[in-house]
């Protein structure tokens, strides 16, 4: 990874390496962000990508599966709304980069669609739900480069929970949101799941399916 690309830096960090969901927030656990939070955080996520791209012109949102996903889906919708202009969404799968893909069992593909026009030369915005060890990312920057040259890439995520293990940054954060190694950090979103929520759960017993 190039040192100049701002997704890598000296305090970084992954999405969806623990993010379980899939079951909306009707669990067990406590609830940290209710729709209405999901709602301005990925308003002010969509603002600051204006603000830092200086307008919508040749950007390219890439959802990492699953729920980054919609996640890039409704930050492209604030920006039409903001600009008049529908940026390309598409999907970026990371499943054959991933470096514990020899550790766990076998892990259905996801899809991988690219917008027309490709990546080369524009920026691309990475959109994950939670961001914790930078693997998935570091994955997911392995994945683009194999689709193409960005002029530039940047990481949007819902919760940044900490706990990097390597120097991976979001540019842009909805929440930061502290947490212990032994709790788990579910993001549910309504299309996928019953409601918009993020819970965190207190313990391996409610930990669900890792990401």
């Amino acid at each position: 990874m190039p040192a100049p690309n701002p997704t890598t830096g000296p305090a970084a960090g992954s999405a969806s390496d623990t993010i379980p969901g899939g079951q909306g927030s009707g669990g067990p656990g406590r609830t940290v962000l209710d729709a209405r939070d999901i709602s301005r955080a990925l308003t002010r996520i969509s603002h600051e990508i204006l603000e830092r791209n200086k307008g919508a012109a040749d950007l390219v949102l890439l959802g990492i599966p699953s729920r980054g996903v919609p996640l890039a889906e409704r930050i492209a919708e604030r920006i039409a709304a903001v600009e008049g202009y529908d940026v390309p969404v598409g999907s970026l799968d990371v499943t054959m980069y991933r470096d514990d893909l020899r550790l766990k069992p076998a892990r259905a593909l996801l899809p991988t669609s690219i917008p027309p026009g490709g990546v080369d030369g524009r920026t691309v915005v990475l959109v994950d739900d939670v961001l914790f060890s930078g693997r998935t990312i570091r994955a997911a920057l392995d994945a683009l480069g194999d689709i193409g040259r960005p002029r530039a890439v940047r990481l949007a995520v819902l919760v940044d929970r900490g706990h990097r293990e390597l120097p991976i940054r979001a540019d842009f954060v909805g929440k930061n949101l502290p947490t212990s190694l032994v709790e788990r950090v579910r993001v549910s979103l309504a299309g996928v799941d019953e409601d918009d929520a993020v819970t965190i759960l207190g313990s391996e017993a409610e930990r669900g399916v890792e990401a």
